[in-house]
């Protein structure tokens, strides 16, 4: 290669890298922008003359969560006090400890199904849809709270007939107990905008399990190995129903604080996420064009993300090699992960962040080789961490 063709060769190889760093935060912050841009669509506010006064049943599956159910049967109690009609079914799958009991205790305001061997949660929540007959169903989770009013107002929005899956909002209740749970926040914090901007325009692209709520008629059969949340709310729209962000209802829960639940978390994430997409796939090139791009921006880009960052940094240190030889751009690499490795150590809070970020890329490429190679997460233990 002649001097001259070295110009153009940096050129190309930083623009290579600027375009690999621009797919990486496009589903984070330029495709929020540009939902912006789109026209609104609001709810409509005629009653459904058929679900004008809706039976509602709170659905949860429990394994080992002895440390979170006192506070959750108070604040099951709490709801119930707000909307007493409200039917409680929950799933103790095979528990070791002392979940069952605790629940079993509880008869009052619950009824329980108890699971004869290690099912997972997508079989439990099976069998808590076959055995009610609400119009209106609630998935939430056994570590999470819900304001005492959340029911009456996700009741509300099936007014609409359009409406087929109502997401809450899920706030992380300890972001200052360490980078973890503070970088688990702050992400968060842009899930839920992005959510609220997607549900503007149209549908959202599903809802978190901690709590959405969706019409019973509309629950599809989930496969046991699959994310059950991911595909039964987005279900819906599917089938013409929208799928919307409801800023009013509100549910709690305390985040990890330990980088390894959270990796981990993150892979058994990615690798089901990943799994459920194929199983959605022909429903989703079925869907609008509104929605498919939505749906790539949103999620499908974000499993390529390790994809992004490996082709930034490689084309960035070609980039450097070719101007300054590779001995310099070696330098600047192992300089960089090195300060990174030392920000998180310390926990200084802009390194920090960067690396808890970078790592939660990692796990999620982790996750999505997972997925390809054939595995799956059917069952799995909570996170001591956040217990």
């Amino acid at each position: 290669m002649n001097a001259a063709s070295y110009p153009l060769l940096q050129v190309s190889l930083f623009a290579l890298s600027a375009i690999s760093f621009l797919l990486l935060i496009y589903p984070y912050l330029i495709y929020p922008l540009i939902l912006r841009l789109f026209p609104k669509h609001p709810r409509e506010k005629v009653l459904d003359s058929g679900s004008k006064h809706p039976s509602v049943a709170l659905l949860f599956c429990a394994y080992n969560e002895e440390r979170s159910l006192p506070a959750k049967i108070d604040n099951i109690r709490q709801i119930k006090r707000c909307y007493p009609k409200l039917e409680v079914r929950a799933y103790a799958d095979c528990c070791t400890d002392r979940t069952l009991p605790l629940l079993l205790a509880a008869a009052d305001v619950l009824k329980v199904h108890e699971g004869r061997q290690r099912a997972g949660k997508a079989a439990g929540m099976r069998e808590l849809v076959n055995a009610t007959k609400a119009d209106i169903l609630v998935f939430s989770d056994a570590n999470v709270m819900l304001a005492p009013e959340a029911i009456p107002r996700i009741v509300s929005y099936f007014d609409d007939p359009n409406v087929g899956t109502v997401a809450g909002t899920l706030h992380y209740t300890n972001p200052g107990d360490g980078q973890v749970a503070k970088t688990g926040s702050l992400y968060w914090r842009l899930e839920e905008l992005i959510k609220r901007l997607e549900s503007a325009t149209g549908s959202t692209m599903g809802a978190d399990g901690s709590i959405f709520a969706m019409r019973r008629s509309l629950y599809p059969i989930v496969p046991t190995d699959l994310l059950d949340d991911m595909i039964a709310s987005i279900n819906p729209m599917f089938s013409g129903y929208r799928v919307i962000s409801a800023t009013d209802v509100h549910a709690f829960e305390k985040s990890t604080t330990d980088t390894g639940d959270e990796f981990r978390r993150k892979r058994r994430i990615a690798c089901r996420a990943f799994n459920s997409h194929r199983h959605l796939a022909a429903q989703l090139r079925a869907t609008s064009t509104l929605n498919r791009f939505k749906y790539i921006s949103h999620k499908y880009l974000r499993w390529f993300s390790p994809v992004f960052l490996l082709l930034g940094l490689a084309f960035s240190v070609a980039g450097i090699a070719v101007m300054a030889g590779w001995p310099v751009a070696l330098i600047f690499l192992v300089a960089g992960i090195g300060t990174l490795i030392v920000g998180l150590q310390l926990n200084i809070p802009l390194l920090g962040v960067i690396a808890e970020i970078l790592l939660s890329f990692v796990a999620v490429g982790f996750g999505v080789i997972e997925a390809i190679a054939g595995r799956n997460y059917q069952i799995w233990n909570p996170a001591k961490s956040r217990e």
